[in-house]
């Protein structure tokens, strides 16, 4: 969204990098580190999480940081709202994910490969300047790859593929619409 449909939002591009960095490291770098740590101290038995009760600490976890920096970025006035806003759709995806991970196993990687496709079509619909053809044929590409890969792995069943998909693009579709509407 940054960099690829860069009047959809109005963040100065000297401001871009600074915030990518810091969204990247507050919610993939640390929770990674968190994830290691947890294993390595014994509370997880595997990284791969394969059993439920191995993902509610992990997920709940992820879930506090991602609430976190969207409240940071909402506390800072002088940026552009659109940048939480869509932080929080995904934050609310990882939420109620987590909510779900304590009842049943649905897919985290198609739950966010579904957003990935919902922000691709949604960009494509709303800004005429920006292309959706290509970005569209590889995130879906990519989305059949992950989603092949968690199957072989069984990792999975397949309806917590199917539904981890539905779920992500379903919710992030009606959220980025509403952002740009």
């Amino acid at each position: 969204m940054l960099f690829v449909v860069p009047e959809s939002t109005s963040i100065p591009e000297v401001f871009k990098h600074r915030i990518f960095y810091l969204v990247a490291i507050s919610t993939l770098a640390i929770p990674m580190v968190t994830i290691f740590g947890l294993r390595l101290s014994g509370t997880l038995k595997s990284i791969h999480m394969a059993d439920l009760k191995d993902r509610a600490i992990p997920f709940s976890v992820t879930s506090i940081y991602y609430v976190l920096t969207v409240y940071f970025l909402f506390q800072k006035e002088e940026l552009d709202p659109i940048l939480w806003e869509v932080l929080g759709i995904i934050t609310l995806a990882i939420v109620i994910l987590t909510l779900v991970t304590f009842f049943w196993k649905m897919s985290a990687h198609m739950t966010g490969m579904g957003g990935l496709i919902a922000c691709v079509v949604v960009l494509g619909l709303k800004f005429p300047t920006f292309q959706p053809l290509y970005p569209l044929i590889g995130s879906l590409a990519l989305t059949g790859l992950v989603g092949t890969v968690r199957l072989y792995l069984e990792a999975h069943r397949p309806i917590e593929i199917y539904v981890g998909l539905l779920f992500g693009f379903g919710l992030c579709f009606v959220g980025f619409s509403w952002i740009w509407a």
